[in-house]
């Protein structure tokens, strides 16, 4: 990264960005009352909150949403006639999963290896640090070029919509000509990456019911429907054999044509064992990124340690479908409610309930706001702009395409492949942080130069 004063005053300001995310994640902001104390989200808006008064924000306010979890709204007016800049992360984070996995505490930030681990620490409070240092660094350069707006979303990971209900009932809340959403990441360290493409998500609960209560299976075994054994057939059928996707009504045959994604780093960065197939067919990029997937995210089924021998008289899963664009949310959640009740076998008794849902997206790569955010990355990376698909969801995104159709969307992040979002040891690159908030504070003095003249309100 070049030496320029701009440069030098982000360096400057990483030690109060690492201090702040410490803070950020000792938070264990999930947004699921049954795993943690609705509390520690609490705890994280407000902190959230705090930060964007300290920065001079107006209008700062805790949004109730409908899902009940809080996002965080803030407000920082630039000069008269400049464009309006929305930027995006959220506080909420995924559950630890198996603490006993990660090397140190999940909700501690700890360095090791020239990384910061943690919790959220690059998805999504990583974010909100990049966009807050960047805040910082113009400043201290003569302040912000345009408008700023901040939303902090506190409910993205549970899928359950709260923010997206909210934007559309308070559609002028959101407005802006740019959106910079701080939730995807880079193809790997080093590599400046948009993302053009996102793939959407239904998120579905499946129970099934076979028999009044459990029976003893040297008993009943052989005769008795077993509901467990129907759930392993359902699952079973969401895949063939090379493990390709077969929900009936979802087209599996999508291809990527940008970026391509080496099976060989694939397999390193998704820690694949040795010997072990990837599943699908295509490129890596096609089945990430232009094609549907089924993951079997839980089931309920008596535990192995304590297991009776018994045939179960019910069980149940917790399903997950992502989808390109051209897909629709609603599309999914019939196709795969009708799938399962098709396959499931001896009559057993099928409940299907959507838990969460998200559309897919995809941006306009050739806007103004995305010239100038390549311009900016490159003075930032000394690379060129990298433009790839992200397999997951960021459901706010459709949500604010089809509110404000004229707003260029741009998709940056911290989440490139080492962070390991979503699993264990969760971690962010300073280095990253660093140079990706070098080059967002680099966006907005471009696109206000770009777009002097007048902007949203």
């Amino acid at each position: 990264m070049s030496s320029t004063p701009l440069a030098d005053t982000v360096a400057a300001l990483m030690p109060r960005a690492r201090t702040e995310l410490a803070e950020l994640v000792s938070y264990a902001s999930v947004a699921d009352e049954r795993q943690f104390p609705r509390s520690e989200s609490e705890k994280a808006a407000v902190w959230v909150a705090d930060a964007l008064r300290a920065e001079g924000f107006e209008e700062v306010a805790l949004l109730d949403t409908p899902d009940g979890t809080q996002s965080v709204y803030g407000r920082l007016r630039g000069s008269e006639g400049a464009p309006t800049v929305l930027l995006y992360a959220h506080y909420d984070v995924q559950p630890p999963l198996d603490e006993s996995a990660w090397l140190s505490p999940p909700f501690e930030l700890t360095e090791r290896d020239g990384r910061w681990y943690g919790r959220g620490a690059a998805d999504c409070k990583g974010g909100l640090l990049m966009h807050l240092t960047a805040l910082r660094a113009l400043r201290e350069h003569d302040g912000a070029p345009v408008n700023i707006k901040v939303i902090v979303e506190g409910s993205e990971e549970q899928g359950t919509g709260g923010l997206e209900r909210y934007a559309e009932q308070h559609p002028e809340l959101l407005t802006a000509d740019a959106i910079v959403i701080g939730d995807a990441g880079n193809f790997r360290v080093g590599l400046p990456t948009v993302t053009s493409t996102l793939r959407g998500m239904v998120l579905m609960e499946l129970r099934v019911a076979t028999l009044e209560g459990n029976l003893h299976s040297g008993q009943f075994g052989g005769a008795a429907p077993d509901a467990l054994g129907a759930l392993i057939q359902m699952l079973a059928s969401l895949r063939d054999q090379d493990g390709s996707t077969t929900v009936d009504g979802l087209d599996a045959s999508g291809e990527w044509q940008g970026l391509q994604y080496p099976e060989a780093d694939f397999r390193r960065d998704a820690k694949v064992l040795d010997g072990v197939e990837l599943v699908g067919t295509g490129t890596v990029a096609d089945r990430i990124w232009a094609r549907p997937s089924v993951t079997v995210l839980g089931i309920d089924a008596p535990p192995v340690v304590g297991a009776t021998p018994s045939v179960q008289a019910t069980a149940g899963a917790l399903i997950s479908v992502r989808v390109p664009p051209g897909v629709t949310s609603e599309q999914a959640a019939q196709a795969l409610t009708a799938h399962l009740r098709a396959a499931a076998p001896w009559g057993a008794k099928v409940e299907v309930t959507q838990r969460g849902s998200g559309q897919p997206f995809r941006a306009d790569t050739g806007s103004p706001a995305y010239t100038a955010m390549a311009a900016a990355m490159r003075e930032a990376y000394g690379e060129e702009l990298a433009v790839a698909g992200q397999g997951g969801s960021i459901p706010l995104c459709n949500t604010l395409a089809g509110l404000y159709p004229e707003a260029e969307i741009l998709l940056i992040g911290l989440s490139e492949p080492e962070a390991q979002i979503h699993a264990v040891n969760e971690s962010v690159s300073p280095q990253e942080l660093e140079r990706l908030s070098l080059a967002e504070a680099l966006f907005l003095g471009r696109y206000a130069a770009s777009k002097s003249g007048g902007g949203a309100a």
